[in-house]
């Protein structure tokens, strides 16, 4: 027991310092701050994720994975900037790229897949997610980016405790033997709990059964997020992604659940203009 609590106050004493910076740079810093901000952590969790892979002895296309993920990234946070989509023209140099692995024909079609793959993962979704601060109106991205936040943060609490105090059905036991059905009923709970809270700023004019709602259903995306890495991690035979953040792992075990939410939140606001 006494493992839990200190792997608690580790994450506890991580979040009093990151919160802070995070209000500041949402709440009072210029929109691109976010963006670039995000893009680092973006970068930094994409190479998390191609160790992942290393780990299993493949070899992704590192630059080439990086040059993509830029890529979608751009298209999501700007679209239009650019002129036409980048997508087919991310594709070319990923596909051209390739050929360079044509001495290894047994590493060559796995390595383009993961590369894909994790551009797509850490670009895409991460794209929605600095989306959400600078699409219009610019001014309330802040409260929209506040409020994925508040979402995951109160799901991972609920759920955390909801599953230590009253556990007992394992919710997906060959991917993470410690989750449980009690503690992702309670990260929905939290998830709801999290939307009410932030509603008033990021939220204004909508009926409290669509907050509820949608705090439910990031919530749950937000599980499936973090059951992914942690399907990911066992099959690299890997406990955390890195070491980057005390009691919590590195940049991916901490994005996970933010880069599935983000969409959720990043279609509503789109379709609600």
């Amino acid at each position: 027991m006494s493992g839990k609590f200190g792997d608690l106050r580790a994450r506890l004493l991580t979040a009093l310092v990151a919160i802070p910076l995070i209000l500041g740079l949402l709440l009072h810093a210029p929109p691109l701050w976010t963006v670039a901000a995000v893009g680092l952590a973006v970068a930094v969790g994409l190479f998390e994720f191609y160790a992942l892979l290393a780990a299993r002895g493949l070899q992704p296309l590192r630059f080439t994975g990086l040059l993509l993920t830029a890529f979608i990234f751009f298209e999501e946070t700007h679209p239009g900037w650019a002129g036409p989509a980048l997508w087919p023209l991310a594709a070319l140099l990923l596909l051209t790229s390739t050929l360079r692995r044509a001495n290894d024909l047994a590493q060559t079609v796995p390595a383009a897949a993961g590369t894909f793959m994790g551009a797509t993962y850490l670009g895409a979704l991460g794209g929605t997610l600095a989306g959400l601060r600078v699409m219009e109106p610019v001014e309330q991205g802040g409260y929209r980016v506040l409020l994925l936040i508040f979402i995951v943060m109160m799901s991972d609490v609920c759920a955390y405790f909801a599953g230590h105090l009253a556990g007992r059905h394992r919710l997906a036991p060959l991917i993470s033997p410690g989750k449980t059905v009690e503690g992702a009923l309670g990260g929905l709970a939290g998830g709801a709990l999290g939307a009410f809270l932030v509603s008033v700023g990021a939220l204004p004019g909508v009926p409290l059964s669509i907050v509820l709602a949608l705090g439910v259903a990031v919530a749950a995306m937000g599980i499936v997020g973090d059951l992914l890495e942690s399907l990911l991690k066992r099959w690299a035979g890997i406990k955390d992604s890195g070491t980057l953040f005390p009691g919590h792992g590195g940049m991916l075990d901490r994005l996970d659940s933010l880069l599935f939410g983000a969409p959720v939140l990043y279609y509503f606001y789109l379709y609600q203009r």
